[in-house]
């Protein structure tokens, strides 16, 4: 060991496990962890530390004395700049390992709880080109990488379609060609690009805010059907045409061809008026026959062959019965609620999103679905006494919480009520073993299932059905 400007190198570091977030797991000689970034479980390498904490360090490896049999070569161009797919370079059967792990993990030593045999986690039959949404940005001022930076070219054209980097709010890397969504999108993407070049329409600058185009949505589904929205900064109604005519023109089969004119600070369009320039305003998804309208502003899940795996699994662990009422909260647009509507007597769906209550009732209306009611509200205000007296007592409650997991307010709620099932689907299993703690008193774990929505990522999916003790 050696120290150099401040931070340390370690020699000669078996890099042992994954770790949350994504980063790898190696040993320092005093026995401290160190989270690195770009290794994978298996390697030998040597570590540049970049942050040391009481426990922990953090750091990259410098050195690469032995690589691990667990790696592959990434698929990506953009691999190791773009951080969206960190785990590109390990093979996808170690993906799926490190994922149930974590899964595992979680549950055991942040729960405390008690688990049955953990069935195998249910891998993705597409590993690549699953995803569909994506979200461009614009900048006339792109991400130059280092060999880019190390190179005696002068780069004149410096806009950017493409992602940020990573903790980097106004740096974007310029994307060749995106893994992650099926085409045409990197067509759309990149013709986009060179139309508006070949015109002289302005990419943003998000440090000094001026520049016409701003960001890129282009949504699909399993349908066929395809969205593209354009956000612009500035409102030129000539320029702002102009290109999307030819985006239509060059792509007819295009169904929803939207903009919105955003001149915020931020480029969120959640509060924005959305304006339909050709075709529809929203597409279509499809499952099991049920159609659900996903417009500009829908939460659809992100994978679409994947969610109706995470939708059977949830289906399946409820056992659903004729004579059952079930509350689905954190509904969305209500695709769960519809999806189990045709097994039970009723589902009663909250959400706190208004726009997405209003789908959920649109949706059932199409699907000719009948019982199902929607409410709106922040849910540890809705989900009450009053609220349980009007719309009859759950024997089966199905959550489905953001990361974050569920208000105590809301767990408490449930205890309160005892239904004699909860199923917890969570992207976040950290977040979930800690509400699950709180309830073991009451509920044991009957069964567990992780699901893969989001490979050469570190993310999963995970459901756990609860029984009353």
């Amino acid at each position: 060991m050696r120290k150099k400007n401040r931070r340390q190198v370690f020699e000669n570091v078996e890099v042992v496990d994954a770790g949350a977030k994504g980063k790898t797991i190696g040993k320092a000689p005093d026995g401290r962890v160190i989270f690195l970034t770009n290794t994978v479980p298996g390697d030998v390498v040597d570590v540049q530390t970049t942050k040391k904490r009481k426990s922990y360090f953090e750091g990259v490896a410098t050195n690469f004395h032995t690589l691990s049999d667990k790696r592959v070569e990434p698929e990506c161009q953009h691999f190791g700049v773009c951080g969206g797919c960190k785990w590109q370079d390990m093979g996808y059967e170690h993906q799926l390992f490190y994922k149930q792990k974590e899964v595992e993990n979680n549950l055991r030593r942040i729960g405390h709880l008690e688990l049955p045999e953990v069935t195998p986690i249910l891998g993705s039959k597409e590993q690549y080109f699953y995803r569909n949404k994506m979200e461009f940005s614009f900048s006339d001022s792109r991400w130059l990488t280092l060999e880019e930076l190390q190179s005696d070219t002068i780069f004149e054209n410096k806009n950017a379609l493409g992602f940020h980097i990573p903790g980097m709010w106004d740096k974007i890397l310029h994307i060749e060609k995106c893994h992650l969504q099926a085409d045409p999108s990197n067509a759309i993407r990149n013709e986009i690009k060179e139309f508006s070049e070949k015109n002289g329409l302005t990419f943003f600058n998000p440090r000094n805010q001026h520049g016409l185009l701003r960001t890129l949505m282009i949504r699909t589904s399993s349908t066929g059907e395809i969205m593209i929205l354009i956000q612009f900064f500035e409102d030129d109604k000539t320029k702002r045409e102009l290109l999307l005519n030819h985006v239509a023109e060059t792509f007819k089969n295009i169904t929803s061809l939207q903009y919105v004119v955003n001149q915020k600070q931020n480029d969120t369009i959640y509060d924005q008026d959305i304006i339909c320039f050709k075709g529809r305003d929203h597409i279509f998804e499809q499952m099991e026959g049920l159609q659900f309208k996903i417009n500009a502003k829908s939460f659809y899940q992100t994978n679409s062959d994947q969610a109706y795996e995470l939708y059977k699994v949830t289906r399946d662990f409820a056992e659903l019965s004729k004579d059952d009422l079930v509350y689905d909260l954190y509904t969305g647009t209500g695709t769960i609620a519809q999806f189990i509507a045709r097994d039970v007597k009723k589902v009663v769906g909250i959400e706190a999103v208004p726009e997405a209550i209003i789908d959920a009732k649109e949706n059932a209306k199409r699907n000719n679905i009948e019982n199902t009611d929607f409410f709106v509200g922040d849910m540890k205000n809705v989900f009450n006494e009053e609220f349980i007296t009007t719309n009859g007592h759950p024997d089966v409650i199905i959550t489905d919480p953001p990361r974050d997991g569920m208000h105590k307010d809301v767990v408490q709620q449930i205890l309160n009520i005892s239904p004699k099932k909860i199923v917890y689907v969570s992207c976040n299993s950290a977040t979930q073993a800690r509400d699950l703690e709180l309830m073991d008193a009451d509920y044991v774990v009957k069964k567990v299932q992780p699901v893969d929505m989001f490979p050469q990522t570190h993310h999963v999916e995970n459901v756990v059905l609860l029984e009353k003790r």
